[in-house]
């Protein structure tokens, strides 16, 4: 309560003065007091005031990328999960035929397309599929004599 009579008092303009660093300490440890809570120490994610709940962003961790050799197309749904995971996959399909490698390729380019996802071959038999919160930026040879030759050019 002396926290609130202390703030009115601070916006007439009848603000406290401070002798003692203790003083100050002993305001904000009552300030906290107003924080709902079981303990006397909680987490900033169970902490409320006036309503108010603090929580982590949920995109706040890091960019996953799963290499996956699978050798079978049953596999292909575990690749799924790990794209409705927002995670990207490297696809490699080496270990396959060239039907089974199609099969599973058709079938993560349209869960990849359900998901708003991106997807591109990057080499023989090795694709990514990204979530959509990942682009793919690519660059074709042809793109790069372009962009060298511009400006490899004397000015």
């Amino acid at each position: 309560m002396s926290g609130l009579v202390n703030k009115i008092k601070t916006f007439v303009g009848l603000a406290p003065e401070y002798d003692d660093e203790d003083e100050i300490f002993e305001d904000m440890y009552d300030a906290d007091d107003e924080y709902v809570g079981t303990s006397t120490i909680s987490s900033p994610i169970t902490r409320k005031k006036n309503n108010l709940k603090v929580l982590s962003h949920p995109n706040s961790g890091s960019y996953e990328v799963m290499v996956t050799e699978p050798r079978s197309f049953e596999e292909s749904l575990d690749i799924v999960n790990n794209l409705r995971e927002k995670k990207t996959v490297i696809l490699n399909l080496h270990l396959l035929d060239a039907e089974q490698s199609q099969r599973i390729v058709d079938f993560l380019s349209g869960a990849t397309h359900a998901i708003d996802g991106h997807q591109q071959r990057i080499g023989e038999g090795v694709f990514i599929f990204t979530p959509n919160n990942v682009a793919i930026s690519s660059e074709t040879e042809k793109a790069r004599v372009i962009r060298d030759a511009f400006w490899n050019q004397p000015h």
